[in-house]
């Protein structure tokens, strides 16, 4: 009996190794432009309150200027398809939808917002690689390499 509670005990261990669980964390795509000046744990960990004030800002008191609008949000974390357009929410793929699928949340953002970034967007997220999506499209060939 103690040799098989030892065998559980040593598989259990190998499962939960850094490799294995690797595997079972979400491969979220890396975002186009800056990172973020508090950093990205911290934007993990507080996006939906910062949202929220965003959406309170803008909806309750009328202001269109606000820095983490979802607008924003979308045109830095968009993830190109196969037809080298970005994807939509509904996308396997869609930075929002890795996330929110592995932790088992629904979003109801996409409703009423746009999912996908305006083409105008782009010009906006890296002015200096000319805004255009082929330099979009080329930048993402070289990050991924």
């Amino acid at each position: 009996m103690k040799k098989l509670l030892v065998s559980v005990l040593m598989l259990a261990a190998l499962l939960v190794s850094p490799s294995f669980a690797q595997g079972l964390l979400p491969s979220i795509p890396q975002a186009l432009g800056e990172p973020h000046p508090e950093g990205n744990e911290y934007w993990r960990i507080n996006h939906p309150a910062l949202l929220s004030h965003s959406r309170d800002q803008t909806v309750i008191d009328g202001l269109r200027d606000v820095d983490a609008s979802i607008k924003t949000c979308v045109a830095c974390h968009a993830v190109e398809g196969p037809d080298a357009a970005p994807v939509t929410y509904e996308s396997p793929e869609s930075t929002c939808r890795v996330c929110h699928d592995y932790v088992a949340v629904k979003i109801d953002c996409f409703q009423c917002h746009n999912s996908r970034p305006e083409e105008a967007d782009w010009s906006a997220v890296l002015p200096s690689l000319g805004g255009t999506p082929e330099s979009l499209r080329a930048y993402l060939e070289r990050i991924s390499q």
